[in-house]
């Protein structure tokens, strides 16, 4: 990798007419008021970075979870998938990643299947990081069906800033492991619920790369991971 390259990303093509809006009031600033000006520099350069699309070194073996976002776990438990994708009420492991508004906001896909069902569900707009954000907040949940047949869901949250969730995908689609299948513009979550028996493979407050960080591993064996923070 280039230098600049470590600091430059690309920008998803859904931030360019931010970064346009963003631009065109810092002009106006600059106008009034330099120091106005440079603060809304300072903003728009902010709102690039927010949507940037860097590139990433997507695992390619069979049966591995990945990350759907760049992020902090914030839960691992039991819960039920959202009602509307018609998985059942038996509980599953959620895991969730929590965005800031400083994380690259570009959903992946955890895995390789088709789009078996995918819902939004206009709802509030809770801090996304609070237990009940999966239940009443603004969601859009996809549940993804694997060659063997069985089921993971992805649901993506708004949070406290957020207001809009747009997917790339629709029903019916296939998607491979690390696609990008969405975005959500500032601030907000993903819950991954893992398929009955699939343990999690990572901790609460660990930091996750969305398309690179292994989740869980279908075939794994392995005990749930426990963490010490340092």
């Amino acid at each position: 990798m280039k230098m600049h390259e470590t600091f430059i990303k690309p920008m998803h093509p859904e931030g360019r007419r931010f970064v346009a809006i963003f631009g065109a009031v810092t002009l106006v600033l600059f106008l009034l008021w330099e120091p106005l000006g440079w603060l809304g520099l300072g903003v728009t350069v902010w709102c690039y970075y927010f949507f940037r699309d860097p590139k990433r070194s997507v695992p390619t073996r069979a049966d591995l979870i990945l990350s759907p976002a760049d992020g902090v776990v914030s839960l691992i438990e039991p819960a039920a998938p959202p009602p509307e994708l018609g998985m059942g009420g038996a509980e599953l492991t959620r895991v969730s990643v929590f965005m800031s508004v400083f994380n690259c906001h570009v959903n992946r896909s955890p895995i390789a299947g088709r789009v078996d069902k995918m819902v939004y569900r206009p709802g509030k707009f809770l801090n996304a990081s609070l237990d009940k954000a999966s239940a009443d907040n603004e969601r859009n949940s996809l549940a993804i069906e694997m060659d063997d047949g069985r089921k993971l869901a992805v649901v993506q949250i708004a949070g406290l800033v957020a207001r809009r969730i747009v997917p790339f995908v629709s029903e019916g689609q296939a998607l491979r492991a690390g696609e990008r299948f969405g975005l959500i513009r500032f601030g907000s979550r993903l819950d991954v619920y893992l398929p009955e028996g699939v343990v999690p493979l990572v901790a609460l407050g660990q930091t996750m790369v969305a398309g690179e960080t292994v989740i869980a591993d279908l075939r794994g064996t392995e005990t749930a991971r426990q963490a010490r923070s340092e």
